[in-house]
Parts: structure tokens; C-alpha cells; sequence
């Protein structure tokens, strides 16, 4: 468990006042939104199950999301980048800005971010860059929680609108299920029309209308 912390020991020993940890959920599906939260831990916090959303069960994720959210001492907030977002600028810029929104909805200001994966540009505060960061950093870790649960929540409010690709389920990742879906009924207006299988199954549509 003292390894889970030692990134946030090592931003205080070196100065910051404040740490943060930021992380996304949503990026390789076919639809939706991408997620970003931030989060900064209460002093001297500890926890026995929380690590990288992915290795945790839905169950799990949802038991640490309420206990983390319920906390007066714990500060979080997200970000969101919906479709239209994603495909005008691309996912990974996408993703920075819902990183950046997510940074600017704390009430409490950090002053060093550890962030999973690789650096984000322009957030303007330190930053440590930490590959698979989520199972290395409770801050990190509680943000991946956050995101996550957010955006699974998301996309069941998108499985009402649109029942037949079944985001219930996948939540948007390309599945051979999802897929399938995607083949029978075309894109709905929440798919990624950028990313590749949606986009080749648009094309079909697009060259039946041309050859009428």
C-alpha cells in the first residue's frame, strides 16, 4: 500500500502543496463521450482494494466511487469531450481537453498533477507522467475510479436513446456484439465517425445514396 503513495510523497517532498491525480476512461470505444477526472486525496489517505479501475469489478468500482464521493475531504470533478469533439480535433486532443476541464472544475487548486500514461501539454501546473500510473498512485487510481463510473453511467443513459447497439452492455467498444449492431443499423449520432469501423460503415450508405 506505501508504494501506492509514493509519487504523491515524492511531488510533497518536492515542494507542491497540493497533488492531483488525473485519468481518462473512453478512449478506445466506438461511442461516446471520453471522461476525464481529477482527484486529490485526503492527508495521510489509505485504502485496500482501490487500483486501476480496469482490475476492478463493476461492483467494486461502484462501492469506492460512492465511498471516495461521500468523503467532505476528498476533491474531484470531470470533464467531458463528447462525439462531436472527438471528431473534429481527434481523440487524443480530446482527451486533453476533457483532462483540462476536469483540472479546472476542482475547488481546490493543485499545484502538481501526476498523470497516467504521458504528459499532457498546456495544463499549466507540474506535472509527473506515470505508464500505467492507475496501478501505481492512489490519486491516479482514484481518478481512473471516477472516470470510469461516470462514463459507464453515461453511456447507460445513451443505451435508453438508442437500445439496439446495446451500450448497456459494452459501453461502446467495438465488440463483435457492438460491431454487428453497427453493421445492421448503421451509426447512431453518439458513434465516432472518425474512428475507422464506424467510418466504414458509413461508407457503404454514402456510395448506395451516390449511385442512385
Amino acid at each position: 500500500m506505501p508504494a501506492m503513495l509514493r509519487y504523491e510523497k515524492k511531488a510533497y517532498k518536492n515542494g507542491a502543496k497540493v497533488v492531483a491525480g488525473i485519468d481518462e476512461a473512453g478512449r478506445g470505444p466506438l461511442a461516446g463521450p471520453v471522461v476525464a477526472a481529477a482527484a486529490i486525496l485526503p492527508e495521510k489517505f489509505r485504502h485496500k482494494t482501490l487500483t486501476d479501475s480496469k482490475q476492478l469489478t463493476e461492483h467494486q468500482r461502484e462501492d469506492i466511487y460512492a465511498e471516495l464521493t461521500a468523503n467532505a475531504d476528498f476533491h474531484w470533478a470531470v470533464g467531458v469531450s463528447d462525439v462531436d469533439v472527438i471528431d473534429h480535433y481527434n481523440i487524443l486532443r480530446a482527451t486533453w481537453r476533457a483532462m483540462q476541464l476536469a483540472l479546472d472544475g476542482l475547488k481546490v487548486r493543485p499545484d502538481h498533477v501526476l498523470v497516467d500514461g504521458l504528459r499532457v501539454p498546456l495544463i499549466g501546473v507540474t506535472q509527473t507522467a506515470i505508464v500505467k500510473g492507475d496501478a501505481k498512485s492512489f490519486s491516479i487510481a482514484a481518478a481512473s475510479v471516477i472516470a470510469k463510473v461516470t462514463r459507464d453511467r453515461m453511456m447507460l443513459k445513451v443505451h435508453e436513446q438508442f437500445p439496439q447497439y446495446n451500450f448497456a452492455r459494452h459501453k461502446g467498444y467495438g465488440t463483435p456484439e457492438h460491431l454487428a449492431a453497427l453493421g445492421q443499423y448503421g451509426p447512431s449520432p453518439v458513434h465516432r465517425k472518425s474512428f475507422a469501423p464506424v467510418r466504414e460503415a458509413i461508407e457503404p450508405v454514402q456510395a448506395e445514396f451516390a449511385a442512385m
